[in-house]
């Protein structure tokens, strides 16, 4: 295992820990009513401010997708760490092509570059994602990007 799969190791075992101990804040993202694009359900389950960077704070979330639920195109402003936990979730950054992400395996997302596809690979299965975000301290974790 490489440093960075322990790493996301301890992340998994910390925010399932954290879950089971505190109620998280849930957002769901995306338009009302549209349950297969962009009404993903996202909780926080741990927000830092980072001391030796200042003005940088760290996020843990998950990112829930029902059967066939995608997210809307956006970009999210600083790093992004993605680890799937359950089920298998397609991604395409720009300049890419469609990847299919399965439980186990991770992705790097570098900052303000537009996540044009991020949905659940599975019609009938649910889908979910660890996400480690470095953002400005309270910056928003995304912006949707202009219809695509």
């Amino acid at each position: 295992m490489t440093g960075f799969s322990h790493f996301l190791s301890a992340a998994v075992l910390a925010g399932a820990g954290l879950g089971l101990l505190a109620a998280g804040s849930a957002v769901a993202h995306g338009p009302a009513g549209d349950a297969r694009r962009g009404g993903e359900k996202i909780v926080v389950l741990q927000e830092q401010v980072l001391k030796d960077a200042p003005g940088k704070q760290a996020r843990m979330v998950t990112v829930d997708y029902a059967p066939g639920q995608a997210s809307i195109p956006h970009v999210h402003p600083g790093s992004v760490f993605a680890y799937v936990l359950e089920g298998e979730v397609v991604s395409q950054l720009e300049g890419g092509g469609e990847v299919t992400y399965r439980a186990g395996e991770s992705w790097y997302e570098p900052p303000e570059v537009p996540h044009l596809v991020s949905r659940n690979a599975s019609a009938d299965k649910p889908a979910r994602l660890l996400a480690v975000l470095m953002t400005g301290e309270n910056e928003q974790l995304k912006r949707s990007l202009p219809d695509r």
